[in-house]
């Protein structure tokens, strides 16, 4: 199995849930399913059934951020910025003019399991990311995305 890019950023995040989830939501859980116990007759106990299963979720959490981080090599952006020359890398946060749309939007290319579009990251596989990595400030670029081709223009490359 391949190791997966992650940034330092993405891997704190991560260890941060992972932390959370085992010191704090599996010991409520593991309450509340005590708690549940005592109201008698488990068939019927909805609260006993809704905890176990909130169990479940946490526990299948915990192993897939485990396995993430196992099967990770974090890199450290900035490190990797220094030797890019201004080309578009993984971490790099990228600054795009939209030429249909004449509009600017911000990207930064992490890895698959830190990836948010809601905070403009962008996962590495993505058609965007792909059509960006080894192009420069002031390249043009067409990303070929389901809902049709899209140009846009690089305004800025960043390694934060």
């Amino acid at each position: 199995m391949s190791r997966q890019p992650m940034t330092a950023a993405g891997a704190d995040k991560l260890r941060a849930e992972l932390k959370d989830l085992k010191s704090v939501q599996r010991p409520k859980v593991i309450e509340a399913i005590a708690t549940a116990r005592e109201h008698g007759d488990l068939k019927e106990n909805a609260e006993y059934h809704a905890a176990r299963e909130q169990q479940s979720f946490i526990e299948g959490r915990i192993k897939e951020i485990e396995a993430a981080l196992s099967n990770s090599e974090i890199i450290d952006v900035q490190a990797v910025g220094k030797n890019a020359g201004g080309k578009v890398v993984f971490g790099a946060t990228v600054e795009l003019y939209d030429i249909e749309n004449d509009k600017e939007v911000t990207y930064q290319i992490v890895g698959e399991q830190e990836a948010d579009i809601k905070q403009n990251l962008i996962s590495i596989t993505s058609p965007i990311a792909r059509a960006l990595i080894g192009k420069i400030e002031g390249d043009e670029v067409t990303v070929q995305a389901p809902g049709g081709d899209r140009d846009y223009e690089i305004v800025s490359v960043k390694y934060i």
